[in-house]
């Protein structure tokens, strides 16, 4: 663990340097640039981030600073600021620890002898992409940006959408070592006091040396989940329409630097299975979406092991459904079947992800079409379970939220293998233990997916 540097800024220009010089790697860092130079006939250096300044910028700050003559020079930082530096974003800081966190950021860092501050000039510029609209959570009729890794771009598509003086996004940092930013958004006329004490308290007692994994990590830290409960305790969303309609709620919008998404807080059920179309449909089409996803989402998770459970009670199987029983021999027990084309379609998945696109479609169509009708003529699968599991798979895209989709994935095999091994009691344990992991899947706002207040 890093602890902060308490030495402040001294009066002593050399002493000034000398510490900077022993502390930050300027000889061995290629990136880190050190400029020598003389304002108003004294001794200055500037500190920067290679490739995080603005040049453009930084010139003219220059050529001002190098047209102050020695009967200009004032006694204190402020009034030098306030003359010589011709630039928005300027601050006096006297401590070493906020100079290192402003210089490693991207900030130019301005020490000038005879004065007891360092003078951070935010004129960085960070790399960043468009703001296209995310591959995941895609829209029909909204609009068509996304979040980027800039956080202060994505402040930015909020602070657009939302004209209010009532929005408050309040900055803070974690990570003793990556210091990384994070901004907490709220409507402060409409977000509920109690949550947003309790959200800022454990960002603020956070104690971990890194976000490495930006938002995933900041999640794991706040949080601490249970491992047996697949269920997230966070929603995610890469649309600023999505995340702007939260706060208009009510909720809390978390952005952390480096991570193109939102998490939103708190989380239900509900929450999960929305997404970005919900906003921009007429009720009545808005209510049949969200019946139909639900009813899919159920099906995604009972069709499977109903069809075992009442193929290994056939006596249980009403006659209109009769067509459903498997008509060729099974050679494979069903169990094993289902649990193989599992793994098969996740297997398949992970392959798409990391084959080229210009290969992806036609190695999908060899996948689903050879594969599959080899695999049920070879006596492998059975046509039947083939075809549940091929409802199975596609439904699951259905599904907005990727993590609640693994969630009901897990609590499908669950009750199959429940189903397989105990029959008709391995199914209601099954059904049951999903209701137990719904209600009691706490939250970070000590609420569950059920909305119900835990203790």
């Amino acid at each position: 663990m890093v602890e902060k540097d308490t030495k402040k800024v001294g009066c002593s220009f050399q002493e000034n340097i000398a510490y900077l010089e022993r502390v930050l790697p300027v000889k061995e860092s290629f990136d880190i640039v050190r400029r020598d130079m003389e304002i108003g006939e004294r001794a200055a250096t500037f500190y920067f981030i290679d490739g995080f300044t603005k040049d453009e910028s930084m010139l003219k700050i220059m050529d001002s600073l190098f047209s102050a003559k020695a009967e200009d020079m004032p006694e204190d930082g402020t009034t030098f600021a306030r003359r010589h530096i011709p630039y928005v974003e300027v601050d006096l800081v006297q401590s070493f620890d906020e100079v290192f966190r402003n210089l490693l950021s991207g900030a130019t860092c301005l020490f000038i002898e005879g004065y007891e501050v360092c003078f951070v000039i935010d004129c960085r510029t960070y790399p960043a992409r468009s703001v296209d609209e995310p591959d995941k959570d895609k829209s029909l009729r909204g609009s068509r940006d996304g979040f980027v890794e800039t956080i202060v771009f994505n402040t930015a598509l909020l602070r657009r959408r939302i004209r209010d003086a009532n929005l408050v996004m309040e900055m803070t940092e974690a990570g003793q070592t990556s210091r990384t930013d994070i901004a907490i958004c709220y409507m402060k006329d409409r977000v509920d006091p109690e949550l947003l004490k309790n959200v800022s308290s454990r960002i603020e007692k956070l104690q971990i040396d890194d976000l490495r994994m930006n938002q995933q990590s900041l999640a794991e830290a706040l949080f601490k989940r249970k491992w047996f409960n697949p269920f997230p305790k966070f929603k995610f969303t890469e649309r600023p329409d999505t995340a702007a309609a939260c706060l208009l709620e009510g909720k809390i919008v978390i952005l952390v630097d480096n991570s193109p998404s939102a998490m939103i807080l708190p989380t239900s059920i509900y929450d999960m299975v929305e997404e970005a179309n919900d906003y921009y449909f007429p009720t009545i089409t808005r209510v049949y979406l969200k019946f139909s996803r639900a009813l899919i989402t159920f099906g995604t998770v009972f069709l499977t092991p109903v069809y075992l459970l009442f193929m290994q009670n056939l006596e249980w199987l009403p006659e209109m459904f009769r067509f459903t029983v498997v008509q060729e021999p099974v050679y494979v027990p069903l169990i094993f079947q289902f649990l193989l084309l599992e793994l098969s379609i996740d297997g398949l998945r992970l392959a798409a992800m990391n084959t080229p696109s210009m290969l992806s479609t036609p190695l999908s169509v060899i996948a689903g079409l050879v594969m599959g009708e080899f695999a049920v003529s070879s006596g492998w699968f059975n046509a039947e379970i083939m075809l549940g599991m091929a409802f199975v798979a596609v439904a699951n895209y259905t599904q907005p939220n990727f993590e609640l989709g693994y969630a009901l994935k897990f609590m499908r095999l669950m009750l199959l293998i429940l189903t397989a091994c105990f029959n008709g009691t391995g199914f209601a344990v099954g059904c049951v233990l999903v209701v137990c992991f719904l209600a009691f899947n706490k939250t970070l706002s000590g609420r569950n997916y059920l909305n119900v207040k835990l203790n």
